[in-house]
């Protein structure tokens, strides 16, 4: 399911902010963590590796949650739900480079490139104080 995203949302995402992924253990227990993305083509697009944690909940659960906080404004925050679009092996770091290049630490090419995946959700859902305004 494609939904539209407001103009607000596409404002933050085009920013380099980080971001809360949230997943959901095999366990039924949730996991957050902080992490670089970047919106292209429609969908939010995460590095991982494939040995982690969060990338053996997506297998198990795919739906995730989202949460942006602007810098300097946390209370105009973002929340997309989305799931699973797809995961594609980057064996060669590609996304992570262009995420470090994004978020101003330079063209780096990760020492686990071999074990990289680029993860892309698919937003469903869009809510929060930064659609109100």
């Amino acid at each position: 399911m494609t939904v539209a995203v407001p103009e607000a949302a596409r404002v933050l995402l085009d920013q380099p902010l980080v971001v809360d992924l949230a997943t959901v253990r095999p366990d039924g227990a949730p996991q957050v963590n902080p992490m670089w993305f970047l919106f292209e083509d429609g969908l939010i697009w995460f590095t991982h590796t494939d040995y982690r944690q969060k990338f053996r909940n997506l297998q198990h659960e795919p739906r995730v949650a989202i949460s942006i906080l602007p810098e300097g404004d946390p209370y105009n925050y973002l929340e997309i739900r989305g799931g699973l679009e797809r995961i594609e092996p980057d064996p060669t770091g590609s996304l992570y480079t262009r995420l470090a290049e994004r978020y101003g630490q330079g063209s780096i090419v990760p020492p686990d490139a071999a074990d990289r995946v680029k993860i892309a959700i698919r937003p469903t859902r869009f809510s929060g104080n930064a659609l109100k305004k």
